[in-house]
Protein backbone atom coordinates (compact mmCIF):
# COMPACT_ATOMS: atom_id res chain seq x y z
CA UNK A 1 0.00 0.00 0.00
CA UNK A 2 1.45 3.53 -1.18
CA UNK A 3 2.25 5.47 2.09
CA UNK A 4 0.66 8.51 0.91
CA UNK A 5 -2.73 6.32 1.42
CA UNK A 6 -5.00 6.16 4.86
CA UNK A 7 -6.58 3.54 3.83
CA UNK A 8 -5.03 0.01 4.84
CA UNK A 9 -6.99 -3.50 4.20
CA UNK A 10 -6.51 -5.94 7.02
CA UNK A 11 -8.56 -8.84 7.72
CA UNK A 12 -10.83 -10.60 11.00
CA UNK A 13 -12.14 -13.95 11.52
CA UNK A 14 -15.74 -11.42 10.82
CA UNK A 15 -14.71 -10.16 7.66
CA UNK A 16 -12.42 -8.16 5.79
CA UNK A 17 -12.14 -4.39 6.04
CA UNK A 18 -10.59 -1.06 5.12
CA UNK A 19 -9.12 0.59 7.99
CA UNK A 20 -8.68 4.57 7.25
CA UNK A 21 -6.23 6.37 9.04
CA UNK A 22 -5.26 9.64 10.25
CA UNK A 23 -3.58 11.53 12.45
CA UNK A 24 -2.15 8.26 13.58
CA UNK A 25 -5.70 6.21 14.78
CA UNK A 26 -8.16 4.64 12.73
CA UNK A 27 -10.90 7.00 12.48
CA UNK A 28 -13.20 5.17 9.94
CA UNK A 29 -13.37 0.90 9.35
CA UNK A 30 -15.22 0.02 6.36
CA UNK A 31 -16.33 -3.85 4.81
CA UNK A 32 -13.80 -4.51 1.76
CA UNK A 33 -15.84 -4.67 -1.43
CA UNK A 34 -17.06 -7.28 -2.19
CA UNK A 35 -18.77 -8.53 0.90
CA UNK A 36 -22.64 -9.27 0.61
CA UNK A 37 -23.40 -8.96 4.27
CA UNK A 38 -20.81 -7.59 6.24
CA UNK A 39 -20.58 -8.29 10.31
CA UNK A 40 -21.19 -4.95 12.44
CA UNK A 41 -18.41 -6.49 14.58
CA UNK A 42 -15.60 -5.10 12.59
CA UNK A 43 -16.35 -1.51 14.19
CA UNK A 44 -15.00 -3.18 17.36
CA UNK A 45 -11.44 -2.44 15.38
CA UNK A 46 -12.52 1.28 16.50
CA UNK A 47 -12.72 0.26 20.20
CA UNK A 48 -9.13 -1.77 19.94
CA UNK A 49 -7.45 1.73 20.12
CA UNK A 50 -8.89 2.16 23.37
CA UNK A 51 -5.60 3.84 25.65
CA UNK A 52 -6.91 2.74 29.21
CA UNK A 53 -7.12 -0.51 27.81
CA UNK A 54 -3.86 -1.27 26.72
CA UNK A 55 -0.32 -2.30 28.23
CA UNK A 56 2.19 -0.27 27.46
CA UNK A 57 5.28 -1.77 28.73
CA UNK A 58 6.46 -4.97 30.31
CA UNK A 59 4.91 -5.37 34.01
CA UNK A 60 5.93 -8.29 36.58
CA UNK A 61 3.69 -9.03 40.00
CA UNK A 62 5.25 -7.35 42.48
CA UNK A 63 5.34 -10.14 44.98
CA UNK A 64 6.61 -12.66 42.77
CA UNK A 65 9.58 -9.78 41.29
CA UNK A 66 10.85 -9.36 45.47
CA UNK A 67 10.79 -12.99 45.67
CA UNK A 68 12.84 -13.87 42.67
CA UNK A 69 9.89 -16.04 41.56
CA UNK A 70 8.84 -18.33 44.98
CA UNK A 71 6.14 -15.71 46.03
CA UNK A 72 2.19 -16.56 46.90
CA UNK A 73 0.40 -17.27 43.63
CA UNK A 74 -3.01 -16.50 46.09
CA UNK A 75 -1.63 -12.91 45.58
CA UNK A 76 -2.46 -13.09 41.31
CA UNK A 77 -5.04 -10.48 40.68
CA UNK A 78 -4.09 -8.65 43.91
CA UNK A 79 -0.72 -7.68 43.91
CA UNK A 80 0.22 -4.39 42.20
CA UNK A 81 2.49 -4.56 38.67
CA UNK A 82 5.67 -2.70 38.68
CA UNK A 83 7.10 -1.36 35.21
CA UNK A 84 9.97 -3.22 34.38
CA UNK A 85 12.10 -3.14 31.62
CA UNK A 86 11.99 -5.01 28.42
CA UNK A 87 15.21 -6.61 29.08
CA UNK A 88 14.69 -7.53 32.81
CA UNK A 89 11.22 -9.04 31.68
CA UNK A 90 12.56 -11.22 29.62
CA UNK A 91 15.06 -12.26 31.73
CA UNK A 92 12.88 -13.19 34.24
CA UNK A 93 10.93 -15.18 31.91
CA UNK A 94 14.11 -17.32 30.42
CA UNK A 95 15.35 -17.89 34.00
CA UNK A 96 11.57 -18.98 34.87
CA UNK A 97 11.69 -21.27 31.80
CA UNK A 98 15.30 -22.40 32.11
CA UNK A 99 14.44 -23.13 35.99
CA UNK A 100 11.85 -25.27 35.48
CA UNK A 101 12.78 -27.15 32.59
CA UNK A 102 15.54 -28.43 34.49
CA UNK A 103 14.20 -29.01 37.80
CA UNK A 104 10.83 -30.91 36.64
CA UNK A 105 11.26 -31.24 33.11
CA UNK A 106 9.01 -29.94 29.96
CA UNK A 107 5.80 -31.86 30.64
CA UNK A 108 5.98 -29.31 33.91
CA UNK A 109 4.93 -26.37 30.92
CA UNK A 110 1.49 -25.97 30.42
CA UNK A 111 1.55 -23.84 26.56
CA UNK A 112 -1.76 -22.07 26.94
CA UNK A 113 -3.39 -20.47 23.90
CA UNK A 114 -7.05 -20.57 23.09
CA UNK A 115 -8.72 -17.91 21.26
CA UNK A 116 -9.16 -16.23 17.66
CA UNK A 117 -7.51 -12.98 18.45
CA UNK A 118 -5.91 -12.98 15.06
CA UNK A 119 -7.08 -14.27 11.47
CA UNK A 120 -3.24 -14.19 10.26
CA UNK A 121 -1.51 -16.96 9.11
CA UNK A 122 2.02 -15.94 10.60
CA UNK A 123 0.96 -13.48 13.60
CA UNK A 124 -1.17 -16.52 15.27
CA UNK A 125 -0.41 -16.30 18.73
CA UNK A 126 -0.95 -19.76 19.13
CA UNK A 127 1.50 -20.91 16.54
CA UNK A 128 3.82 -18.50 17.42
CA UNK A 129 3.51 -19.93 21.48
CA UNK A 130 3.57 -23.67 20.54
CA UNK A 131 6.46 -23.15 18.21
CA UNK A 132 8.76 -21.53 20.80
CA UNK A 133 7.68 -24.27 23.71
CA UNK A 134 8.26 -26.84 20.73
CA UNK A 135 11.79 -25.38 20.19
CA UNK A 136 12.85 -25.36 23.94
CA UNK A 137 11.57 -29.10 24.43
CA UNK A 138 7.88 -29.57 24.32
CA UNK A 139 5.26 -28.54 27.32
CA UNK A 140 2.01 -30.51 28.33
CA UNK A 141 -0.74 -29.28 25.72
CA UNK A 142 -4.44 -29.50 25.24
CA UNK A 143 -6.56 -31.24 22.91
CA UNK A 144 -10.20 -30.22 21.29
CA UNK A 145 -11.63 -26.63 21.88
CA UNK A 146 -14.73 -25.36 23.85
CA UNK A 147 -17.18 -25.25 21.16
CA UNK A 148 -16.96 -28.88 19.88
CA UNK A 149 -14.77 -30.71 22.49
CA UNK A 150 -17.49 -33.70 23.30
CA UNK A 151 -18.31 -33.64 19.35
CA UNK A 152 -14.83 -34.23 18.56
CA UNK A 153 -14.38 -37.16 20.72
CA UNK A 154 -17.86 -39.23 19.76
CA UNK A 155 -18.29 -38.45 15.76
CA UNK A 156 -15.09 -40.54 15.05
CA UNK A 157 -16.22 -43.43 16.80
CA UNK A 158 -19.45 -43.66 15.24
CA UNK A 159 -19.02 -42.43 12.09
CA UNK A 160 -15.02 -43.04 11.78
CA UNK A 161 -14.40 -39.24 10.50
CA UNK A 162 -13.42 -36.54 12.44
CA UNK A 163 -15.67 -34.01 13.75
CA UNK A 164 -14.62 -31.00 12.33
CA UNK A 165 -13.74 -32.17 8.56
CA UNK A 166 -17.43 -33.65 8.62
CA UNK A 167 -18.84 -30.10 9.63
CA UNK A 168 -16.98 -28.75 6.60
CA UNK A 169 -19.07 -31.73 3.96
CA UNK A 170 -22.17 -30.66 5.53
CA UNK A 171 -24.73 -30.98 2.68
CA UNK A 172 -24.47 -27.92 1.23
CA UNK A 173 -27.50 -24.90 1.16
CA UNK A 174 -27.92 -25.20 -2.31
CA UNK A 175 -28.65 -28.86 -2.72
CA UNK A 176 -30.97 -28.60 0.41
CA UNK A 177 -32.79 -25.89 -1.37
CA UNK A 178 -33.16 -28.33 -4.49
CA UNK A 179 -34.07 -31.63 -2.81
CA UNK A 180 -35.25 -31.03 0.82
CA UNK A 181 -38.63 -30.29 1.56
CA UNK A 182 -37.81 -30.41 5.82
CA UNK A 183 -35.17 -29.24 7.93
CA UNK A 184 -35.47 -30.41 11.58
CA UNK A 185 -33.08 -28.23 13.04
CA UNK A 186 -31.95 -29.11 16.68
CA UNK A 187 -30.12 -25.92 18.45
CA UNK A 188 -31.24 -23.90 15.44
CA UNK A 189 -29.63 -22.21 12.45
CA UNK A 190 -28.10 -18.60 14.14
CA UNK A 191 -27.58 -15.80 11.95
CA UNK A 192 -25.66 -14.15 14.05
CA UNK A 193 -22.96 -16.85 14.28
CA UNK A 194 -22.01 -17.07 10.81
CA UNK A 195 -20.90 -13.58 10.86
CA UNK A 196 -17.61 -15.42 12.02
CA UNK A 197 -15.71 -17.90 10.30
CA UNK A 198 -12.50 -19.47 11.41
CA UNK A 199 -9.54 -18.01 10.21
CA UNK A 200 -11.42 -15.12 8.10
CA UNK A 201 -13.95 -14.89 5.67
CA UNK A 202 -14.04 -12.70 2.62
CA UNK A 203 -18.08 -12.85 1.01
CA UNK A 204 -21.15 -13.34 3.70
CA UNK A 205 -23.34 -14.99 1.37
CA UNK A 206 -25.02 -17.71 3.91
CA UNK A 207 -28.28 -15.70 4.24
CA UNK A 208 -28.76 -15.32 0.84
CA UNK A 209 -28.31 -19.19 0.22
CA UNK A 210 -30.93 -19.93 3.24
CA UNK A 211 -33.02 -17.29 1.62
CA UNK A 212 -32.97 -19.59 -1.22
CA UNK A 213 -34.11 -22.02 1.15
CA UNK A 214 -37.63 -20.02 2.11
CA UNK A 215 -37.84 -19.32 -1.95
CA UNK A 216 -37.70 -23.10 -2.78
CA UNK A 217 -40.37 -23.95 -0.47
CA UNK A 218 -38.10 -25.79 2.07
CA UNK A 219 -40.03 -25.88 6.14
CA UNK A 220 -38.07 -25.57 8.98
CA UNK A 221 -38.67 -26.88 12.66
CA UNK A 222 -36.25 -25.44 15.12
CA UNK A 223 -35.87 -26.97 18.29
CA UNK A 224 -34.60 -25.16 20.56
CA UNK A 225 -35.20 -22.90 23.94
CA UNK A 226 -34.20 -19.49 22.31
CA UNK A 227 -36.90 -18.52 18.91
CA UNK A 228 -33.77 -16.64 17.55
CA UNK A 229 -31.76 -19.41 16.54
CA UNK A 230 -33.09 -19.25 13.36
CA UNK A 231 -33.81 -16.15 11.36
CA UNK A 232 -37.06 -14.43 11.01
CA UNK A 233 -37.11 -14.89 7.44
CA UNK A 234 -37.33 -19.02 7.45
CA UNK A 235 -40.82 -18.63 8.94
CA UNK A 236 -39.86 -21.74 10.92
CA UNK A 237 -41.82 -23.65 13.16
CA UNK A 238 -40.47 -23.19 16.59
CA UNK A 239 -40.54 -26.08 19.04
CA UNK A 240 -39.49 -24.44 22.77
CA UNK A 241 -38.17 -27.70 24.34
CA UNK A 242 -36.68 -27.88 27.88
CA UNK A 243 -33.22 -26.93 27.62
CA UNK A 244 -30.96 -30.11 27.56
CA UNK A 245 -33.82 -32.53 26.47
CA UNK A 246 -33.05 -32.48 22.89
CA UNK A 247 -31.99 -36.35 23.05
CA UNK A 248 -35.41 -37.60 24.57
CA UNK A 249 -37.30 -35.70 21.66
CA UNK A 250 -35.03 -37.92 18.96
CA UNK A 251 -35.75 -41.11 21.10
CA UNK A 252 -39.41 -40.15 20.98
CA UNK A 253 -39.08 -40.03 17.18
CA UNK A 254 -37.29 -42.99 16.48
CA UNK A 255 -39.47 -44.91 18.98
CA UNK A 256 -42.48 -44.18 16.64
CA UNK A 257 -40.47 -44.57 13.41
CA UNK A 258 -39.75 -48.15 14.78
CA UNK A 259 -42.99 -48.98 16.20
CA UNK A 260 -44.85 -47.95 12.96
CA UNK A 261 -42.40 -49.76 10.67
CA UNK A 262 -41.58 -46.29 8.93
CA UNK A 263 -37.78 -46.85 9.57
CA UNK A 264 -35.10 -47.56 6.32
CA UNK A 265 -34.53 -51.54 7.39
CA UNK A 266 -32.45 -51.72 4.04
CA UNK A 267 -30.23 -48.54 4.70
CA UNK A 268 -29.75 -50.11 8.34
CA UNK A 269 -28.96 -53.53 7.63
CA UNK A 270 -26.29 -52.29 4.44
CA UNK A 271 -24.32 -49.26 5.82
CA UNK A 272 -24.61 -49.80 10.05
CA UNK A 273 -24.13 -52.12 12.48
CA UNK A 274 -25.56 -52.22 16.46
CA UNK A 275 -29.27 -51.40 15.62
CA UNK A 276 -30.44 -54.00 16.87
CA UNK A 277 -28.79 -53.39 20.81
CA UNK A 278 -30.01 -50.12 20.18
CA UNK A 279 -33.68 -51.11 19.63
CA UNK A 280 -33.52 -52.64 23.38
CA UNK A 281 -32.45 -49.50 24.88
CA UNK A 282 -35.36 -47.67 22.50
CA UNK A 283 -38.57 -50.49 23.23
CA UNK A 284 -37.39 -50.97 27.36
CA UNK A 285 -36.06 -54.16 26.50
CA UNK A 286 -33.11 -53.41 28.04
CA UNK A 287 -34.36 -51.47 31.21
CA UNK A 288 -38.39 -51.53 31.18
CA UNK A 289 -38.42 -48.28 29.65
CA UNK A 290 -40.07 -47.39 26.29
CA UNK A 291 -38.40 -44.48 25.20
CA UNK A 292 -42.12 -43.53 23.22
CA UNK A 293 -43.33 -40.01 22.65
CA UNK A 294 -45.53 -39.76 26.01
CA UNK A 295 -41.75 -40.87 27.76
CA UNK A 296 -39.95 -38.21 25.97
CA UNK A 297 -43.09 -35.77 25.72
CA UNK A 298 -42.53 -35.91 29.58
CA UNK A 299 -39.05 -35.02 29.64
CA UNK A 300 -38.67 -32.23 26.53
CA UNK A 301 -42.34 -30.55 27.01
CA UNK A 302 -43.31 -30.77 23.71
CA UNK A 303 -47.13 -32.63 23.16
CA UNK A 304 -47.01 -36.54 22.54
CA UNK A 305 -48.97 -36.18 19.54
CA UNK A 306 -47.16 -33.45 17.97
CA UNK A 307 -43.68 -35.73 17.91
CA UNK A 308 -45.23 -38.73 16.65
CA UNK A 309 -46.69 -36.30 13.73
CA UNK A 310 -43.34 -35.02 13.13
CA UNK A 311 -42.07 -38.62 12.98
CA UNK A 312 -44.27 -39.27 10.34
CA UNK A 313 -44.13 -36.12 8.20
CA UNK A 314 -40.00 -36.33 8.43
CA UNK A 315 -40.11 -40.09 6.59
CA UNK A 316 -43.06 -38.53 3.77
CA UNK A 317 -40.98 -35.81 3.28
CA UNK A 318 -37.28 -35.18 1.93
CA UNK A 319 -35.78 -34.39 4.99
CA UNK A 320 -32.06 -32.86 6.80
CA UNK A 321 -31.90 -32.86 10.41
CA UNK A 322 -29.27 -30.40 11.35
CA UNK A 323 -27.54 -30.02 14.65
CA UNK A 324 -25.61 -27.09 16.08
CA UNK A 325 -22.53 -26.98 18.83
CA UNK A 326 -24.48 -25.63 21.82
CA UNK A 327 -25.99 -29.40 22.20
CA UNK A 328 -22.80 -31.06 23.00
CA UNK A 329 -21.36 -28.39 25.29
CA UNK A 330 -23.20 -29.73 27.82
CA UNK A 331 -23.24 -33.02 30.95
CA UNK A 332 -23.39 -36.14 28.35
CA UNK A 333 -22.91 -34.03 25.60
CA UNK A 334 -21.76 -36.78 23.17
CA UNK A 335 -25.49 -38.09 23.16
CA UNK A 336 -26.87 -35.30 20.84
CA UNK A 337 -24.43 -36.19 18.22
CA UNK A 338 -24.62 -39.70 18.28
CA UNK A 339 -28.38 -39.57 18.50
CA UNK A 340 -28.92 -37.04 15.97
CA UNK A 341 -27.00 -39.83 13.46
CA UNK A 342 -28.92 -42.93 14.27
CA UNK A 343 -32.14 -40.63 13.64
CA UNK A 344 -30.69 -39.89 10.25
CA UNK A 345 -30.15 -43.43 9.70
CA UNK A 346 -32.91 -44.74 10.98
CA UNK A 347 -34.74 -42.45 7.69
CA UNK A 348 -32.41 -43.83 5.65
CA UNK A 349 -31.26 -40.54 3.49
CA UNK A 350 -28.02 -40.11 4.68
CA UNK A 351 -25.37 -39.38 1.64
CA UNK A 352 -28.28 -38.12 -0.42
CA UNK A 353 -27.83 -34.91 -1.61
CA UNK A 354 -29.64 -32.17 0.23
CA UNK A 355 -30.44 -34.79 2.82
CA UNK A 356 -29.48 -36.51 5.57
CA UNK A 357 -27.57 -35.32 8.33
CA UNK A 358 -25.55 -31.73 8.51
CA UNK A 359 -23.16 -30.80 11.21
CA UNK A 360 -22.36 -27.65 12.59
CA UNK A 361 -24.79 -25.21 10.68
CA UNK A 362 -25.05 -21.75 11.96
CA UNK A 363 -22.17 -22.40 14.06
CA UNK A 364 -19.64 -20.30 11.96
CA UNK A 365 -20.05 -19.21 8.25
CA UNK A 366 -18.77 -21.94 6.00
CA UNK A 367 -20.28 -24.80 7.75
CA UNK A 368 -22.94 -26.04 5.22
CA UNK A 369 -22.06 -22.84 3.02
CA UNK A 370 -19.01 -23.35 1.36
CA UNK A 371 -20.53 -25.25 -1.41
CA UNK A 372 -18.86 -28.32 -3.48
CA UNK A 373 -15.91 -26.88 -4.21
CA UNK A 374 -13.54 -26.74 -1.61
CA UNK A 375 -9.66 -25.42 -1.76
CA UNK A 376 -7.56 -28.09 -3.22
CA UNK A 377 -4.31 -27.21 -1.51
CA UNK A 378 -3.16 -25.87 1.99
CA UNK A 379 -2.42 -22.72 2.45
CA UNK A 380 1.11 -22.11 4.75
CA UNK A 381 1.21 -21.33 8.35
CA UNK A 382 3.57 -21.28 10.47
CA UNK A 383 4.63 -24.30 11.73
CA UNK A 384 4.76 -25.12 15.02
CA UNK A 385 6.87 -28.28 15.25
CA UNK A 386 6.73 -31.49 17.18
CA UNK A 387 6.37 -31.84 20.85
CA UNK A 388 8.36 -34.08 22.05
CA UNK A 389 6.15 -34.19 25.80
CA UNK A 390 3.01 -36.80 25.37
CA UNK A 391 0.82 -35.45 28.05
CA UNK A 392 -2.62 -33.46 27.37
CA UNK A 393 -5.35 -32.60 28.50
CA UNK A 394 -8.78 -31.88 26.90
CA UNK A 395 -9.21 -28.32 26.80
CA UNK A 396 -11.58 -27.54 29.01
CA UNK A 397 -10.08 -29.33 32.10
CA UNK A 398 -7.14 -26.46 32.86
CA UNK A 399 -8.49 -25.92 36.20
CA UNK A 400 -8.59 -29.71 36.98
CA UNK A 401 -5.19 -29.80 35.55
CA UNK A 402 -3.46 -26.84 37.64
CA UNK A 403 -5.08 -27.75 41.50
CA UNK A 404 -5.48 -32.01 40.74
CA UNK A 405 -1.33 -32.59 39.73
CA UNK A 406 -0.78 -36.46 39.80
CA UNK A 407 -4.68 -37.57 39.30
CA UNK A 408 -5.18 -40.05 37.50
CA UNK A 409 -8.82 -39.02 34.55
CA UNK A 410 -10.44 -40.88 32.09
CA UNK A 411 -10.57 -39.40 28.36
CA UNK A 412 -11.36 -40.87 25.54
CA UNK A 413 -11.05 -44.13 26.60
CA UNK A 414 -7.92 -43.83 27.90
CA UNK A 415 -6.65 -43.54 31.92
CA UNK A 416 -4.45 -40.22 31.41
CA UNK A 417 -2.76 -38.55 34.19
CA UNK A 418 -2.75 -34.44 35.47
CA UNK A 419 0.89 -33.50 35.30
CA UNK A 420 2.20 -31.44 38.03
CA UNK A 421 2.60 -28.22 36.24
CA UNK A 422 4.73 -25.14 37.18
CA UNK A 423 4.75 -23.01 34.59
CA UNK A 424 1.74 -21.35 32.43
CA UNK A 425 2.83 -19.60 29.67
CA UNK A 426 -0.05 -17.68 27.69
CA UNK A 427 -0.48 -16.40 24.75
CA UNK A 428 -3.64 -15.61 23.11
CA UNK A 429 -7.03 -16.05 24.58
CA UNK A 430 -8.48 -15.35 27.93
CA UNK A 431 -9.58 -18.17 30.07
CA UNK A 432 -10.82 -16.29 32.60
CA UNK A 433 -13.27 -14.89 29.51
CA UNK A 434 -14.38 -18.22 28.11
CA UNK A 435 -14.29 -21.06 31.15
CA UNK A 436 -16.63 -22.15 33.12
CA UNK A 437 -16.86 -21.80 36.72
CA UNK A 438 -14.65 -18.72 37.46
CA UNK A 439 -13.95 -18.74 41.21
CA UNK A 440 -12.33 -22.65 40.73
CA UNK A 441 -10.14 -21.61 38.13
CA UNK A 442 -9.03 -18.55 39.86
CA UNK A 443 -8.36 -20.80 42.57
CA UNK A 444 -6.17 -23.30 40.54
CA UNK A 445 -4.61 -20.42 38.91
CA UNK A 446 -2.57 -19.64 41.53
CA UNK A 447 -0.77 -23.32 41.90
CA UNK A 448 1.82 -22.67 39.03
CA UNK A 449 5.21 -21.16 40.53
CA UNK A 450 4.99 -18.76 37.19
CA UNK A 451 2.43 -17.25 34.87
CA UNK A 452 4.11 -15.17 32.17
CA UNK A 453 0.96 -13.96 29.61
CA UNK A 454 1.93 -12.08 25.91
CA UNK A 455 -1.35 -9.59 25.82
CA UNK A 456 -2.16 -6.12 24.43
CA UNK A 457 -4.80 -5.37 26.77
CA UNK A 458 -5.11 -5.76 30.38
CA UNK A 459 -7.60 -8.99 30.46
CA UNK A 460 -8.80 -10.81 33.36
CA UNK A 461 -5.44 -13.00 32.58
CA UNK A 462 -2.86 -10.42 32.33
CA UNK A 463 -4.28 -8.84 35.81
CA UNK A 464 -3.83 -12.63 37.47
CA UNK A 465 -0.01 -13.01 35.72
CA UNK A 466 3.42 -12.81 37.32
CA UNK A 467 5.39 -11.64 33.89
CA UNK A 468 3.09 -9.71 31.21
CA UNK A 469 4.30 -8.56 27.87
CA UNK A 470 3.11 -6.01 25.98
CA UNK A 471 1.51 -7.27 22.59
CA UNK A 472 0.36 -5.48 18.96
CA UNK A 473 -3.18 -6.08 17.62
CA UNK A 474 -3.24 -7.53 14.01
CA UNK A 475 -3.96 -3.16 12.89
CA UNK A 476 -0.14 -2.84 14.01
CA UNK A 477 1.40 -5.43 12.00
CA UNK A 478 1.49 -7.58 8.93
CA UNK A 479 0.12 -10.40 8.38
CA UNK A 480 -2.41 -12.69 5.77
CA UNK A 481 -5.37 -14.61 6.32
CA UNK A 482 -6.76 -17.52 4.30
CA UNK A 483 -10.00 -18.81 6.18
CA UNK A 484 -11.31 -21.69 6.88
CA UNK A 485 -12.96 -23.75 3.67
CA UNK A 486 -12.60 -20.13 1.70
CA UNK A 487 -11.08 -19.60 -1.77
CA UNK A 488 -9.83 -15.86 -1.22
CA UNK A 489 -6.88 -14.62 0.60
CA UNK A 490 -6.55 -11.50 2.17
CA UNK A 491 -3.59 -9.13 2.68
CA UNK A 492 -2.74 -7.37 6.01
CA UNK A 493 -1.51 -4.40 6.36
CA UNK A 494 -0.07 -2.19 9.26
CA UNK A 495 -2.24 0.15 9.58
CA UNK A 496 -0.97 1.72 12.99
CA UNK A 497 2.30 1.81 15.00
CA UNK A 498 2.42 -0.62 18.18
CA UNK A 499 1.20 1.12 20.96
CA UNK A 500 3.86 2.68 23.40
CA UNK A 501 6.60 -0.24 24.22
CA UNK A 502 4.43 -3.39 22.39
CA UNK A 503 5.81 -5.60 20.49
CA UNK A 504 4.80 -8.46 18.01
CA UNK A 505 5.10 -12.09 19.80
CA UNK A 506 7.28 -13.43 17.38
CA UNK A 507 9.46 -10.76 18.47
CA UNK A 508 8.96 -11.62 22.10
CA UNK A 509 9.87 -15.05 21.72
CA UNK A 510 12.81 -14.06 19.37
CA UNK A 511 14.44 -12.61 22.45
CA UNK A 512 13.49 -15.37 24.51
CA UNK A 513 14.52 -17.91 22.49
CA UNK A 514 18.18 -15.60 22.00
CA UNK A 515 18.49 -15.59 25.87
CA UNK A 516 17.78 -20.01 25.88
CA UNK A 517 19.89 -20.36 23.08
CA UNK A 518 17.22 -21.67 20.46
CA UNK A 519 17.46 -18.32 18.71
CA UNK A 520 18.30 -20.11 15.20
CA UNK A 521 16.12 -22.99 15.72
CA UNK A 522 12.59 -20.79 16.55
CA UNK A 523 13.55 -18.26 14.03
CA UNK A 524 15.45 -19.77 10.92
CA UNK A 525 16.95 -16.85 10.87
CA UNK A 526 13.74 -15.17 8.96
CA UNK A 527 12.73 -11.15 9.94
CA UNK A 528 8.94 -11.16 9.72
CA UNK A 529 8.33 -10.02 6.12
CA UNK A 530 10.70 -13.10 5.25
CA UNK A 531 8.39 -15.08 6.89
CA UNK A 532 5.45 -13.45 5.19
CA UNK A 533 6.82 -14.00 1.73
CA UNK A 534 8.29 -17.76 2.47
CA UNK A 535 4.58 -18.51 3.68
CA UNK A 536 2.74 -17.32 0.70
CA UNK A 537 6.23 -18.94 -1.63
CA UNK A 538 4.76 -22.07 0.30
CA UNK A 539 1.13 -21.68 -0.84
CA UNK A 540 2.28 -20.87 -4.71
CA UNK A 541 3.57 -23.92 -4.56
CA UNK A 542 1.16 -26.13 -3.12
CA UNK A 543 -1.64 -24.30 -5.05
CA UNK A 544 0.39 -24.85 -8.15
CA UNK A 545 0.84 -29.00 -7.54
CA UNK A 546 -2.79 -28.85 -7.59
CA UNK A 547 -3.21 -26.73 -10.93
CA UNK A 548 -4.09 -23.45 -9.59
CA UNK A 549 -2.06 -20.35 -10.29
CA UNK A 550 -1.69 -18.04 -7.62
CA UNK A 551 -0.15 -14.47 -7.53
CA UNK A 552 3.40 -13.60 -6.48
CA UNK A 553 3.71 -11.97 -3.29
CA UNK A 554 4.10 -8.24 -4.36
CA UNK A 555 0.79 -8.72 -6.44
CA UNK A 556 -1.13 -10.44 -3.93
CA UNK A 557 0.60 -7.39 -1.43
CA UNK A 558 -1.82 -5.00 -3.07
CA UNK A 559 -4.90 -7.26 -4.75
CA UNK A 560 -5.22 -10.18 -2.79
CA UNK A 561 -6.21 -13.95 -4.01
CA UNK A 562 -9.26 -15.20 -5.42
CA UNK A 563 -9.42 -19.10 -6.77
CA UNK A 564 -12.71 -19.98 -9.19
CA UNK A 565 -14.71 -22.08 -7.49
CA UNK A 566 -15.63 -23.25 -10.90
CA UNK A 567 -12.03 -24.32 -11.87
CA UNK A 568 -12.23 -27.07 -8.83
CA UNK A 569 -13.69 -30.10 -9.52
CA UNK A 570 -16.63 -30.24 -7.45
CA UNK A 571 -16.31 -33.14 -4.23
CA UNK A 572 -18.28 -35.71 -3.32
CA UNK A 573 -18.60 -35.69 0.02
CA UNK A 574 -17.22 -38.92 2.09
CA UNK A 575 -20.75 -39.77 3.08
CA UNK A 576 -22.31 -39.89 -0.36
CA UNK A 577 -19.50 -42.01 -1.61
CA UNK A 578 -20.34 -44.15 1.52
CA UNK A 579 -23.83 -44.31 0.90
CA UNK A 580 -23.73 -45.20 -3.21
CA UNK A 581 -20.98 -47.88 -2.48
CA UNK A 582 -20.46 -49.14 0.92
CA UNK A 583 -18.10 -51.77 -0.04
CA UNK A 584 -15.89 -49.60 -2.06
CA UNK A 585 -15.94 -46.47 -0.05
CA UNK A 586 -16.31 -47.49 3.86
CA UNK A 587 -16.10 -45.62 6.35
CA UNK A 588 -12.64 -45.25 8.88
CA UNK A 589 -14.40 -47.07 11.89
CA UNK A 590 -13.81 -51.29 12.54
CA UNK A 591 -16.84 -51.91 10.59
CA UNK A 592 -16.49 -49.88 7.97
CA UNK A 593 -20.39 -48.78 8.70
CA UNK A 594 -22.18 -46.31 10.75
CA UNK A 595 -21.57 -47.51 14.37
CA UNK A 596 -24.83 -47.26 16.33
CA UNK A 597 -23.70 -49.82 19.03
CA UNK A 598 -20.01 -50.24 19.13
CA UNK A 599 -18.73 -53.74 19.90
CA UNK A 600 -15.46 -52.73 20.21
Amino acid sequence: MNAATSNYPTSTHWGDFIAEVSDGSVQVVRPADGDANPSPIGQSLLDSQDRGCRIDQPYVRRGYLESQGRSDGTMRGVDPFVAVSWDEALDLAAQALRTTVADHGNQAIFGGSYGWGSAGRFHHAQSQVHRFLNKLGGYTRSVGSYSTGTAQVIVPHVLGVPSLFLQTQSPTAEDVAEHAKLVVSFGGISMKNMQINQGGITNHTAKSQLEGWRAAGVNVICVSPVRDDVADFLEADWWPVRPNSDVALMLGLAHTLHTENLHDTSFLHSHCVGYDRFVEYLTGTSDGVAKDADWAASLCEIDADQIRTLARRMVREPCLLSISWSLQRSEHGDQPYWMLTVLGAMLGNIGLPGLGVGYGYGCIHNYGFAGRHPLPFSVAALPQGTNPVSDYIPVARIADLLSKPGQTFPFNGKELTYPDIKLVYWAGGNPFHHHQDLNRLRQAWSQPETIIVNEPFWTATARHADIVFPTTTSLEREDFAWGGAELAGSPMHQALEPFEQARNDYVVFSGLAQRLGIEEEFTEGRNEREWLTHLWQQTVKRAAKANVDLPAFDDFWQHGARVDPESIPAATFVLEAFRADPDGAPLPTPSGKIEIFSET
